[in-house]
C-alpha cells in the first residue's frame, strides 16, 4: 500500500548528491545519499565535469527513494545545485561537452567582454561568472548552430520532465537575469551569438511539467509526479534553516563565513561581493568573507576545538582582537586583496588562542552585517546558524554577545530539506489543499508566482 504523496527535494553538489522526502507538514520521510566524482581540473583554473555524472547521481538517489520500504509516492520533486554551474546542450538537451562548474575561472577575455557592457554592479561580471561561462563555450560553436544555455539545476530538471530551457531567478543571477525587472536584458542578448538560447526563467518553485513517462517507470514514481523550477544550493539552504520575514538572517560556520538577510529591497555592491536573491517579495541579500573555520582547522583538529571550548568563559573577551584569515586577502565586510591575517599577539594558552579565534571570526560577522546594514539591509533581528561552527555552544555565546541578538543553530541544515519545502509550497497535487503554513519564502501569495 503506497503512502501519502511526499515532497522530494534533490540537493546536487560537487562532491555528492542528496535528496530528502518530506510529508505535506514537512517531517521528514526518507533520505538517500550517493558520492559523485571530483571535477576534472585539465588546466590551471579548469574545472569542469560530464553532465552524465549529475543525472546518474540524481537516478541513484530517487530510484532508492523510489523502492523506500515505506511504498513512497512523490508528488513532486525540485532540484537545487551550485550556482554558476554552466553547460550548453543542443535542443534536445544533450550536452555538447563538459560543463564548466562554479569555480571555473578560464574565461577572462570573455569577463573583459561584459565588463565593457554591463551594469557596474551586476553579477554576471566577473571569470567565474555564469555569462562567462556562457561565451566561453560559445567560442566553438558553428555559427547560427542551435544551443541551451542551461545551469546545473535546470539540465537536470529536464531531464527529469523532457523539458529543456527552463531555469529560475536564483540560478539565472550569474547569468545576466534582471530579477527585479523580470527579464534579460537588451544587453545579454547582444552578446550571444546567432543561434544561443537563453534559458525561460520563471520564480523557484514553479510547476515547469511533470515526469517524463519513461523516467517515471524508471524511478517508480507516478506520472502525475511534478517538477517544480529549482534553486540554488545556497539558496535553498537558507529556505531550509528557516528564514520567513525581514531581519531574518542566516549565518554559514563552514570552511568560510558566509552571511545572508533576508531584505525588503535587493542590495548590491559588487566591489564587495554582495549581490541579492529574489524569494518572492523579498531579497536575500549575501555576502562572504575569507575568514571561518578554514583558519582553525590550520591550527586545531575538530576534537581539540571541542575539548577547548568547554573550558572558555564566553562572556569574559580575551582582548587578543584578531583579524583571523587562512592567508592574505579579503573579500568582504572590507575588500582588501592585501589583508593580511592578524594574529597577534600568541598567549602560550592554547584553550585563549582559540578563543581569540572564535571572538575574531565572530567581530567579522558582527562588522559584516553592520556593513549589509550601511548598504541598505535591514539591521538583523535573530540570526540562525548552518555548518560545522553551529554545534559550538560556547562560540554561539560568543557570537550573541556581540551581535546583541538571539542566534541559535538552525533546525534543518540541509540545502536539500530547502528545495523540499519549496516543492511543497507550489507542487502540491491538483484536487489536494494546499499546506496552511506560511509560504516558505515570504510571499504575499505563494500562486503569484507561477
Amino acid at each position: 500500500m503506497k503512502a501519502a504523496p511526499c515532497l522530494i527535494g534533490v540537493d546536487l553538489g560537487t562532491s555528492g548528491c542528496r535528496a530528502l522526502a518530506i510529508d505535506r507538514a514537512a517531517n521528514l520521510v526518507a533520505s538517500a545519499r550517493v558520492s559523485l566524482p571530483g571535477p576534472d581540473t585539465p588546466a590551471k583554473g579548469h574545472v569542469e565535469q560530464a553532465p552524465a555524472l549529475w543525472w546518474r547521481a540524481v537516478r541513484a538517489v530517487l530510484t532508492t527513494l523510489g523502492g523506500a520500504p515505506a511504498g513512497l509516492t512523490a508528488a513532486a520533486i525540485c532540484v537545487d545545485a551550485t550556482s554558476g554551474t554552466l553547460l550548453l546542450a543542443r535542443p534536445d538537451g544533450t550536452p555538447r561537452g563538459p560543463a564548466l562548474m562554479y569555480n571555473d575561472g578560464r574565461a577572462g577575455e570573455e569577463a573583459s567582454r561584459i565588463a565593457r557592457v554591463a551594469p557596474a554592479d551586476s553579477p554576471a561580471r566577473g571569470p567565474t561568472s555564469g555569462l562567462s561561462k556562457l561565451l566561453y563555450l560559445c567560442r566553438g560553436l558553428p555559427a547560427g548552430e542551435p544551443a541551451l544555455a542551461l545551469h546545473q539545476a535546470d539540465w537536470v530538471a529536464g531531464c527529469l520532465s523532457g523539458r529543456f530551457g527552463v531555469s529560475d531567478w536564483n540560478n539565472a543571477l550569474k547569468l545576466g537575469y534582471d530579477a527585479e525587472r523580470l527579464c534579460w536584458p537588451r544587453w545579454v542578448r547582444d552578446l550571444l551569438p546567432a543561434g544561443v538560447r537563453l534559458p525561460d526563467v520563471t520564480a523557484p518553485g514553479t510547476v515547469i511539467g511533470i515526469l517524463a513517462p519513461r523516467v517515471a517507470a524508471d524511478l517508480g514514481f507516478p506520472t502525475t509526479t511534478r517538477v517544480v523550477a529549482g534553486t540554488t544550493d545556497s539558496t535553498a539552504a537558507a529556505i531550509a534553516a528557516g528564514l520567513g520575514a525581514p531581519g531574518d538572517a542566516v549565518t554559514c560556520l563552514g570552511s568560510t563565513l558566509v552571511l545572508k538577510i533576508l531584505s525588503e529591497r535587493p542590495i548590491t555592491d559588487a566591489r564587495l561581493g554582495v549581490y541579492s536573491q529574489r524569494l518572492g517579495d523579498l531579497w536575500l541579500v549575501g555576502g562572504a568573507s575569507n575568514s571561518g573555520g578554514a583558519v582553525l582547522r590550520q591550527h586545531f583538529t575538530d576534537a581539540e576545538i571541542a575539548e577547548l571550548s568547554a573550558g572558555i568563559d564566553p562572556d569574559r573577551p580575551s582582548g587578543l582582537g584578531y583579524y583571523p584569515l587562512p592567508c592574505s586577502g579579503e573579500r568582504f565586510p572590507v575588500n582588501d586583496p592585501a589583508r593580511q591575517p592578524r594574529l597577534e599577539p600568541r598567549p602560550a594558552d592554547r584553550r585563549l588562542f582559540l578563543q581569540g579565534l572564535l571572538e575574531g571570526i565572530a567581530a567579522i560577522e558582527t562588522e559584516g552585517y553592520w556593513r549589509l546594514r550601511e548598504l541598505g539591509a535591514p539591521a538583523p533581528a535573530r540570526v540562525l546558524t548552518v555548518g560545522g561552527g553551529s554545534v559550538n555552544p560556547v562560540w554561539t555565546r560568543i557570537r550573541q554577545r556581540m551581535l546583541g541578538i538571539g542566534v541559535a543553530a538552525a533546525v534543518q541544515q540541509e540545502a536539500a530539506f530547502g528545495s523540499a519545502l519549496l516543492a511543497r509550497d507550489l507542487g502540491w497535487l491538483p484536487g489536494v489543499p494546499a499546506p496552511q503554513q506560511a509560504p516558505v519564502m515570504g510571499a504575499r501569495d505563494p500562486r503569484i508566482r507561477r
